[in-house]
């Protein structure tokens, strides 16, 4: 009976088993076909996705892929004006081509260890590989292992660009595919190890495929390189400036450790893939490379660093929009669009390195070597000056040595060729261009161009225009702007001319405010300048300078040749033309002149820029210059003296000069006797006579600049603009001046002058009032005062300016004057200045004898000399002190003049008849 129910409960377990057994197994498969499915979909989905990335894109020909994979030889060469030969397109590239023959087996064996170890077996791709390295990127792993064969490496670099999309992957995987069909694994390899990118070579200069890598690294050709070289140098590409054992000016990095380290890893993975012993790997390890490391090699860029990366820089840009054309889009669509401009800066760059062009530009090669070695010569930029920053890496803040730098540009007015230009002191301590790439304030370089010329434009002014220099205080939404003029004083009623000539600040915020509403930003966007915004021009002190970036020199000087060239800017450019190697004109530059002004504004702004160097700001500029030219110029100095400039232009060229620090900073105000302002005049002047050396007739033009119709001189008061009124006439108040026709100074009644009562008091006007003594009252032309307070004027602030025509107001104290205090000596009656401000003069009086009343037989006015000397013998004198509202102090203490001695009367009774003492 037991072993019965031990059976039944066995049959009832293994029931039990197999309906869970048939549970999972039914699971499983459901599961499994689950997997299968989404495996499927994936699959179809990432198919269908990758189609729909390749789907537009051409599939290049066997010869499409032949001339991009192998073009690399064909170096793009740059010229000088006047086809002068400068150099190769990439002064910091060098690549020599190489045969795989000729190249030593370590390298074929280390790289292919390295970077691809099983590109004899694959097809072009490795599946595994880009699934693992998906995995990666969608886990945002921190290691990435990188799923990219040789021949994938060389589709990027030779057919395609370095843009980081699944778009891009996914073309590169299938012209990798196309490429294995028609290529062998030598030919591939061979591309590849010309192609790849090393580093830097012992000289600072970027290097690309593995001839160059060797010699330009450890001084041998590809095919004797050792194992430890070969490994080295294998370890690069997979980031060659980390692992490139020189910094840019070609000095060995202090820490090679990550380098050495790379190498290890190349000869490590060679000995487990068998292409080396461990014998070999151990020697390897002990070969110390830094020991070979070659010796730098001066190269012919090195002397044109800034000239050299400018012309790559344009070159790109000029042939992007080229090719950006061909393909349907504008100039326009290419600038606003940042990634589509990126992708054909890129496609320019890649045909300028394998296409073999001839780059011609319009720079001078002896006017350029002349100024660089002026700029290294000139010995009046003012001191050195540390900078405390943050380091970029580090964050902490350290100590930089910083010179003054400077930026130069040279432009021919008709053409807008860039003649020369100087792009700093010194390329190795700094890169940046400060001709072409530098956003600095333009100080009062910016009067012409945003205030003076678009308002006598508008009509708003002219050269003889009456602008008040008088204090000024302006609510902003951040408060009160106060400006001030350089020379922290004011001038009172001054003309336009007069203003630019001297370079007011006052006057010309007082003109752009009357001109802000009508959008004078727009000029300057006529004129090249686009780094000042639209929402900017609400900003006062734009009008002199005060930009939220800054503009170029470059800029600068470009704005400023459009009125040398009458009203019509012409865009200043440096590359000439574009030839392919089989003489066809890629690129040929062509103006598109931009009328921003008329020619009448621009002479006038001319003529009054004459003045600026005649007796202004820049008067010191004709004795530093070796020549005559019919030069008009500004002057400009940004807030703080941060900046300082000088552009000037005559009928052929305009010439620019910047100088200041590179983290700003205030210039000195003197160095070795110079102001800051006159040691940049004094560059300035240096740079363009060694221009003028080289070439005199387009330095230094015997024409001058020729007044076009519609200007003529009119006369104009001096203290209003308008037309000069009987009343100005009087008041000897008129002067003459250059005018647009339409806009010549207006007849009218004269309501800024008028016929006034005033007294005088130390050399100063005030108003006279009704009580005041009509013997101490002086009448005349004065200003209205109505006008005063409309400038917001009162009696301190108008003191010093054209005393002829302002009155201040003097207040009564309210008190009788106090007498003064008199003495008589040698027969002359002194006293001094009475203490009370509201005296206004003296009246001297003659005591009365028998008995008559005290005569008055003196008027002195206060300020004027405090003394009478025509004396009576034996009378009595004394003096009151009067106030401008008529109170007469008290008598001044008495003195008398004596009666002359017996002798002298017989004296005077033997001089001869007609003569007195």
């Amino acid at each position: 009976m037991e072993h019965k129910k031990q059976t039944l409960s066995l049959e009832k377990a293994w029931r039990y088993f197999f309906i869970i057994y048939e549970v999972v197994w039914n699971l499983f498969l459901i599961f499994l076909i689950l997997i299968l499915c989404l495996i499927c979909f994936a699959v179809g989905l990432g198919t269908g996705y990758f189609a729909s990335l390749v789907k537009d894109m051409p599939i290049p020909s066997y010869e499409e892929m032949k001339k991009d994979i192998y073009d690399y030889e064909e170096t793009t060469h740059i010229y000088f004006a006047n086809n002068v030969y400068l150099g190769n397109f990439r002064s910091d590239l060098e690549r020599e081509e190489v045969k795989l023959q000729d190249i030593s087996p370590y390298v074929i064996k280390a790289i292919t260890a390295t970077e691809d170890e099983y590109f004899y077996e694959h097809h072009g791709v490795v599946p595994k590989a880009i699934i693992r390295a998906l995995f990666q990127e969608a886990t945002n792993s921190p290691v990435k292992t990188g799923g990219s064969t040789l021949t994938q490496q060389l589709v990027k670099n030779q057919i395609l660009t370095n843009e980081v999309s699944f778009e891009r992957k996914a073309k590169e995987i299938l012209l990798a595919l196309r490429l294995e069909k028609f290529f062998s694994k030598d030919e591939i390899l061979e591309a590849y190890l010309n192609v790849v990118p090393f580093g830097r070579n012992a000289s600072g200069r970027n290097i690309a495929g593995i001839q160059a890598a060797a010699q330009g690294v450890f001084g041998v050709n590809a095919k004797d390189l050792n194992l430890a070289q070969a490994a080295f140098l294998a370890g690069l590409p997979q980031s060659p400036f980390v692992y490139t054992p020189f910094t840019s000016d070609g000095k060995v990095k202090k820490d090679l450790s990550p380098a050495l380290n790379r190498m290890k890893t190349v000869l490590k993975r060679m000995k487990q893939a068998g292409y080396i012993s461990e014998k070999q790997y151990e020697e390897a390890l002990q070969y110390d490379v830094t020991k070979h490391f070659a010796p730098p090699k001066p190269s012919p860029f090195e002397k044109y660093p800034w000239l050299t990366m400018e012309i790559e820089k344009r070159a790109k840009e000029v042939l992007a929009e080229v090719l950006a054309q061909k393909d349907g889009y504008t100039k326009e669509q290419l600038l606003q669009n940042a990634s589509l401009h990126e992708r054909y800066v890129a496609k320019a760059e890649k045909q300028l390195r394998q296409n073999g062009y001839n780059i011609y530009t319009t720079i001078d090669k002896t006017i350029y070597d002349r100024m660089q070695k002026v700029v290294a010569d000139y010995r009046y930029y003012g001191d050195d000056i540390i900078q405390y920053v943050k380091d970029k890496q580090t964050g902490k803040t350290i100590a930089k040595r910083e010179p003054v730098e400077v930026g130069a540009m040279l432009i021919e007015n008709k053409t807008g060729k860039i003649i020369s230009f100087v792009g700093g002191r010194d390329y190795k301590r700094q890169q940046l261009n400060h001709a072409t790439q530098a956003y600095r304030s333009n100080g009062s370089t910016m009067k012409p161009l945003l205030v003076y010329a678009p308002a006598m434009e508008m009509g708003v002014i002219q050269p003889g225009s009456i602008i008040p220099d008088t204090p000024l205080r302006i609510k902003t939404a951040k408060g009160y702007y106060t400006p001030e003029n350089a020379d922290r004083k004011t001038h009172g009623l001054v003309t336009a001319r007069r203003a630019l000539q001297y370079s007011y600040n006052i006057p010309a915020i007082q003109t752009y405010m009357k001109i802000m509403n009508q959008h004078p930003v727009e000029y300057l966007h006529k004129m090249g300048i686009t780094s000042v915004a639209n929402t900017e021009e609400n900003h006062i002190a734009l009008a002199i300078g005060g930009t939220d970036k800054g503009v170029t020199v470059e800029e600068n000087v470009n704005a400023y040749a459009t009125f040398a060239n009458y009203g019509t800017f012409i865009d200043a450019y440096l590359i000439e033309k574009i030839v392919s190697k089989d003489g066809k004109v890629i690129y040929e530059h062509k103006s598109n002149p931009v009328p921003v002004f008329s020619p009448q504004t621009s002479y006038l702004m001319i003529d009054m820029m004459r003045d600026v160097i005649r007796h202004g700001t820049a008067s010191s500029l004709p004795f530093y210059l070796k020549f005559q030219a019919d030069w008009a110029g500004k002057t400009g100095t940004s807030q703080k003296n941060q900046d300082s400039w000088f552009v000037a232009t005559n009928p052929n060229v305009t010439f620019g000069v910047w100088m200041g620090y590179d983290t700003p900073a205030p210039l000195q105000s003197m160095y070795k006797g110079l102001s800051y302002g006159k040691r940049t005049q004094l560059l300035w002047a240096q740079l363009i006579n060694a221009a003028y050396d080289v070439k005199p007739q387009l330095v230094a033009p015997n024409t001058r600049f020729n007044m076009p119709g519609g200007i003529v001189r009119r006369t104009y008061c001096t203290v209003s603009g308008l037309a000069p009124s009987n009343i100005c006439q009087k008041a000897g108040l008129v002067s003459y001046d250059l005018y647009n026709t339409k806009f010549t100074p207006k007849q009218g009644k004269e309501p800024y002058l008028i016929e006034g009562r005033f007294v005088e008091v130390n050399g100063k006007r005030y108003a006279a009032l009704d009580t005041t003594p009509s013997e101490f009252v002086s009448s005349g032309v004065i200003l209205n005062r109505e006008i005063l307070k409309k400038w917001g004027i009162n009696g301190s602030s108008a003191s010093g300016w054209n005393g002829e025509l302002f009155v201040n107001e003097l207040k009564e104290n309210g008190k009788i004057p106090a007498p003064p205090s008199i003495h008589l000596t040698n027969g002359i009656i002194t006293w001094q200045p009475h203490s009370e401000n509201d005296v206004i003069g003296y009246r001297v009086y003659r005591a009365g004898q028998d008995g008559s009343p005290p005569r008055v037989v003196a008027i002195v006015k206060a300020g004027k000399t405090l003394s009478f000397a025509n004396l009576q013998p034996g009378a009595t004198y004394y003096v009151t002190a009067v106030d401008i509202g008529g109170k007469e102090s008290t008598p001044s203490n008495t003195v008398s003049m004596p009666l002359p001695s017996a002798a002298d009367q017989a004296k005077e009774t033997k001089t001869p008849e007609g003569q007195k003492h």
